[in-house]
């Protein structure tokens, strides 16, 4: 099992002729990701490294039964790709575009359909090991396992990931949601999606400063709507005070989005955070053996 992603999972690119497209999508294909072609309009009809090329998604979506879309499209044009991708009732869209303007990005959201599911923009993308990969991760250092991530941070879920890999511990999905202040999924989506998978037994939760939702997750878990152990660890906690650290989405506002509160906020619900990555594959084990909330 794993969440939103599976070795079933029919994938295209929008902007697949495009360099930092068809690199990504030959990456996934020798992942074991089925990429089943991809989007460039005005270049219909071609084919570049093995993969056929569509004028729009609903024709690729048509031609080859696709259900996730990955798109790497210049930021005045991703979030318009993002609304045809929904247009053409792609289940899963993985947006990795970064600088996409936040208007735009409300307009997107506000019109996708419930029945789909977006991830990022400003993402590394999603990983489920061993079956399916889309996004920019170093598909190398997953392994599947009994545990999930979900991070805010690109290059922090490699490294524990990488930590958590080399400590034997294995992972259902891991997920990569995003740093920008408008962002489809969510944490609380992804632990609520970790709570329905039988093969995910705890779950490491890699927040950082800006926004609440790191306190959303901790209220979740207060209500008991998630009963599984977490793990998490807050990155930032130097950024001084009205700095943007990195992420567009990672700036803190008086009180609201510092690494104080949030690590408070899972203290009181009896999350156990990390001070550095190293020390979440100890946390992760001590978490594994104990018995699940109810």
């Amino acid at each position: 099992m794993s969440i939103f992603l599976n070795r079933s999972s029919v994938v295209i690119v929008q902007g697949i002729t495009g360099r930092e497209g068809l690199y990504h999508a030959n990456r996934m294909r020798s992942y074991g990701t089925n990429v089943a072609g991809g989007v460039t309009p005005g270049k219909g009809g071609q084919t570049v490294e093995g993969f056929a090329v569509f004028d729009t998604v609903s024709e690729a979506r048509r031609m080859t039964g696709a259900n996730v879309s990955i798109i790497f499209v210049p930021p005045p044009f991703a979030a318009d790709a993002i609304m045809e991708a929904a247009d053409a009732n792609i289940e899963l869209i993985v947006c990795i575009t970064e600088g996409i303007p936040v208007h735009d990005m409300l307009k997107a959201v506000s019109v996708l359909p419930a029945n789909v599911r977006l991830i990022g923009p400003n993402c590394p993308g999603l990983v489920s090991p061993g079956e399916s990969l889309v996004g920019i991760m170093p598909g190398h250092v997953f392994s599947p396992g009994n545990v999930g991530l979900v991070s805010r941070s690109g290059t922090l879920t490699y490294e524990i990931v990488d930590q958590l890999t080399r400590a034997g511990i294995g992972q259902t999905t891991c997920v990569g949601i995003g740093g920008d202040p408008i962002i489809g999924t969510v944490f609380t989506d992804c632990l609520s999606a970790f709570e329905k998978d039988p093969q995910t037994h705890a779950v490491v939760l890699v927040g950082e400063i800006g926004g609440t939702d790191e306190e959303d997750a901790a209220a979740l878990i207060a209500r008991n709507e998630f009963t599984k152990p977490v793990v998490a660890f807050i990155g930032g906690r130097s950024a001084p005070e009205g700095k943007r650290m990195g992420h567009a989405g990672a700036i803190v506002s008086g009180s609201s989005g510092t690494a104080q509160a949030k690590v408070e906020a899972f203290k009181k619900v009896r999350v156990p955070v990390a001070d550095s990555p190293a020390q979440i594959p100890d946390l992760v084990d001590a978490a594994l053996a104990q018995p699940v909330r109810h």
